[in-house]
């Protein structure tokens, strides 16, 4: 899942969204809608599922999957959004905070890998339905996210969701339950223990993006990309119980 690949991207250095219709067919799923400025976009979003095609991804998602949430505010340049991520894995909690612009009708990452994202037709009422193409290492993938102002969407609203990952080809969508539970906002209190993994993530270079992928699409990568998140999350619980 995306959201995983933010934060195992991150974990990884450490060793080395507006509304309308709803939607029928294929034609009218995957349809790009108009982003009317970032207020639109800010505030607390759910991630509800995503599908991607990464190698591997479900794999990791079905063994680290936790629950994650962000908080956007709007940046003091203009038409840039910073984004506090929050999120669970291996019982733990970690925050990541990184920008994005708005240009052309779509949302631009530019670190620790370059990304554009655009949103598509959804007929929730308050949800984001955010198409993704993205670039790690030499390798061009692509996701689509389904974030809502609630914890859990309705069965209707996840299934629209579902046909749309179907018409864009992809792999079944991983499904996060609210039932795990979120982490804290770490924001609102000093003791909500949260590892920042914003400096790690933004320090990452072309060659760790060029060994992730690498990594990632070898027969033994995403095994060995689980035993050595495993090693960080044994690591990172001693760290935070001393």
């Amino acid at each position: 899942m995306m959201e995983y690949v933010h934060v195992a991207v991150a974990v990884f250095s450490l060793l080395s969204l507006g509304q309308s219709a709803p939607a029928t067919n294929c034609e009218s799923l995957i349809q790009p809608i108009q982003i009317n400025g970032r207020d639109q976009l800010l505030g607390r979003w759910t991630f509800i599922a995503e599908s991607t095609d990464i190698p591997g991804s479900r794999v990791l998602s079905k063994m680290f999957m936790g629950n994650s949430w962000l908080s956007s505010t709007a940046a003091t340049q203009e038409n840039v959004i910073t984004t506090s991520q929050n999120q669970k894995m291996f019982g733990l909690c970690f925050s990541l905070t990184y920008n994005m612009t708005l240009e052309n009708n779509a949302l631009v990452l530019v670190i620790p890998y370059p990304s554009t994202a655009f949103l598509l037709n959804t007929g929730c009422p308050d949800c984001m339905v955010v198409f993704t193409n993205y670039t790690i290492g030499r390798s061009l993938y692509k996701g689509l996210q389904l974030l809502s102002r609630r914890p859990k969407v309705s069965a209707a609203e996840l299934e629209e969701y579902k046909k749309q990952v179907e018409c864009l080809n992809l792999p079944a969508a991983a499904i996060l339950d609210p039932e795990n539970g979120f982490c804290p906002d770490p924001a609102l209190s000093k003791d909500t223990k949260s590892i920042d993994l914003t400096s790690s993530f933004n320090s990452m270079g072309s060659d760790d993006m060029n060994l992730l992928d690498k990594i990632l699409k070898s027969g033994n990568g995403v095994k060995l990309l689980t035993e050595m998140l495993s090693m960080i999350s044994r690591n990172a619980t001693a760290m935070m119980e001393n």
